[in-house]
């Protein structure tokens, strides 16, 4: 497994790794319904901050990237205004050895590499992957709705 920065040419990269977590549970979203919801496009339509993809013999094995949304328009993993959502996706075939933690690892030394404050993110209820998440220091995050976790990566003036 090999790690890479995130570029223009991975959009379909972006739009699958959405798809994949919005169905975590089950399927409960077309790729149609997808398309057509401009709050949960914005997960790959946006211009991403920054992101790392896991790759085995060149091909996409995961991804982790980072996204603004701006407060009149937040995501589900809003925290605060210039506090980028975190999204992650370990393609199936490739789940359960680490690459999770690989990647969420990567994007944080990205994070603090460029300063950021915090990361945001969102896990549904019951999710295995909040275990993760938690693991890495990520916390409920106050004032925000349930699901919603951050990791801070400095002192926030409250």
């Amino acid at each position: 497994m090999a790690l890479r920065a995130l570029d223009d040419g991975d959009g379909l990269l972006l739009r699958f790794a959405t798809w994949f977590n919005l169905n975590w549970s089950g399927n409960r979203f077309t790729l149609a319904q997808l398309d057509a919801d401009p709050h949960l496009a914005g997960y790959y339509r946006r211009r991403p901050e920054f992101g790392v993809v896991s790759t085995d013999d060149g091909l996409p094995t995961g991804v982790v990237w980072t996204t603004l949304f701006p407060p009149e328009a937040p995501g589900y993993g809003f925290v605060r205004p210039h506090v980028p959502e975190l999204s992650v996706c370990v393609l199936p075939g490739y789940r359960g050895a680490g690459l999770g933690t690989d990647l969420l690892g990567a994007a944080v030394a990205e994070a603090r590499r460029r300063s950021l404050p915090a990361l945001g993110l969102s896990v549904e209820e019951g999710n295995p992957a909040r275990r993760l998440y938690e693991r890495l220091g990520f916390l409920p995050a106050s004032d925000a709705e349930p699901g919603t976790l951050v990791l801070e990566l400095r002192d926030v003036a409250r």
